[in-house]
């Protein structure tokens, strides 16, 4: 069944047309990927579906409810979050005061304590640091803030945006280890976008490409891995 559904989207700013009606599916338990060089459209396409940016055209279902038009904090309250691109913390807070601040929804407040000890288990050395000041952690630390910060939303479903960008090869593995868990042990759906092509299409259940705001290519990530040319012209890899 597909938890979210995206068809025909448009979107840009002011003038500059950004997405030329891509269409695509997350199916609810999995991990898909969007996939593309830099510049084409992906992060326009989380920011589009969250409703930070506004759509010109076509449609987003959520868990079957037309949420095309809705406003961000609402789909927030349905369980969709994004773990946007950059480490979007507050340096001078302490690292568990940076994992409260993602429990501001009422219903994330009631499970504030539980989602702590999943975030705990998930993340151990978070809790070893909780009382650290988050801007001192180092790059890869301060990614698993991030992500657990979302985590604390209570959501059913999380966008991420480059959520390797920068890390150096050895946390880039341990950042994909950590979005598996969140699918295998804690149930969530995924739509990733990532530039690196190799670690996405091993995660993922099934892949899209997209290239100048359009979808060029789909399908499962064997698929996608067997056409050299799709890599190729694509990819890079």
């Amino acid at each position: 069944m597909a938890m979210l559904k995206v068809e025909n989207l448009e979107s840009g700013y002011g003038s500059m047309q950004v997405l030329w009606q891509p269409s695509l599916e997350v199916e609810k338990g999995s991990i898909t990927s969007l996939l593309g060089p830099n510049g084409v459209g992906k992060s326009t396409l989380l920011l589009t579906v969250l409703g930070v940016v506004a759509p010109s055209g076509g449609k987003i279902t959520y868990e079957d409810l037309d949420v095309t038009r809705m406003p961000s904090h609402d789909k927030v309250d349905l369980g969709l979050t994004l773990v946007p691109e950059g480490k979007h913390l507050f340096p001078s807070m302490t690292v568990h005061e940076n994992l409260l601040m993602g429990a501001y929804r009422k219903e994330a407040r009631r499970h504030r304590e539980e989602s702590l000890e999943l975030v705990h288990a998930l993340f151990p050395i978070l809790k070893e640091r909780e009382k650290q000041v988050a801007g001192s952690l180092s790059g890869g630390q301060q990614q698993m803030v991030t992500i657990a910060r979302a985590l604390m939303t209570k959501p059913k479903m999380i966008m991420m945006d480059e959520p390797s960008q920068g890390l150096a090869p050895k946390l880039v593995g341990e950042v994909f280890e950590t979005i598996e868990k969140l699918k295998e042990e804690v149930g969530l759906t995924i739509l990733l976008v990532e530039q690196n092509a190799a670690a996405s299409l091993d995660a993922a259940d099934y892949v899209y490409i997209m290239h100048e705001g359009r979808i060029k290519a789909e399908g499962k990530p064997e698929e996608i891995k067997g056409s050299s040319e799709i890599r190729e012209a694509y990819l890079g890899v």
